[in-house]
């Protein structure tokens, strides 16, 4: 028989982690490991649990799951990650995807859709509730430069756009320096500049910068 799949909740709401719980302890081959109220509560406790799956919400105090997210996969790339959210637009799908999720699932679907989604994401598969996927297939509303751009890789944008440097960013968002410069690569493709300045005008002409900035 092949191991369990370890699974970590993480949630604010204790009656919805509780739930979710005990459906997943009455499935055979699934392993609860252990719950969070917080992404920073599950970023301290990953380590200890090495789950196979997080599922994770998006509204939280806190950072939040997305960006949650995002510092999971730096953590344990191999951990894989669905977002079980009350969100349904397309957006909101696709910033969960960019954030480093592998599978995105409505917190109103059925219990055995969330049994699917995890196998799946557990399977290395990409999950999307099928509900979502009409709106995913219409094209994304771009506004601006910074549309294209993850949650990390506006923080980055951001910090470099200050001064700051590789070191002095991996040393604030507690990454390593390769991580860093693996972003800030990201960001000068996708905003397709290719020099310090270039960056700064983006992000002034983004509103990205602030006046406390």
């Amino acid at each position: 028989m092949s191991d369990p799949i370890r699974i970590m909740l993480v949630d604010d709401h204790a009656v919805l982690r509780s739930g979710v719980r005990l459906l997943l302890e009455r499935e055979e081959g699934f392993e609860p490991v252990g719950e969070a109220e917080s992404a920073e509560a599950a970023l301290r406790a990953l380590p200890r649990l090495q789950p196979d799956v997080v599922v994770i919400d998006i509204e939280m105090p806190g950072i939040g799951g997305l960006e949650g997210a995002t510092r999971i996969k730096e953590r344990q790339p191999g951990v894989r990650i669905l977002v079980l959210s009350m969100h349904d637009q397309a957006n909101d799908v696709r910033k969960a995807f960019d954030a480093g999720a592998d599978g995105y699932l409505l917190k109103a679907a059925a219990d055995e859709d969330l049994i699917r989604a995890i196998r799946a994401v557990a399977a290395g598969e990409r999950y999307v509730h099928p509900s979502l996927g009409a709106a995913l297939a219409a094209p994304a509303e771009r506004n601006g430069p910074l549309d294209e751009l993850t949650s990390r890789e506006r923080e980055v944008l951001r910090l470099l756009a200050l001064g700051h440097t590789n070191q002095e960013i991996a040393e604030r968002l507690v990454v390593s320096v390769r991580t860093v410069e693996s972003h800030r690569a990201h960001v000068m493709t996708k905003l397709r500049v290719s020099t310090r300045a270039g960056l700064v005008r983006t992000a002034l002409h983004a509103g990205l910068l602030t006046e406390d900035d």
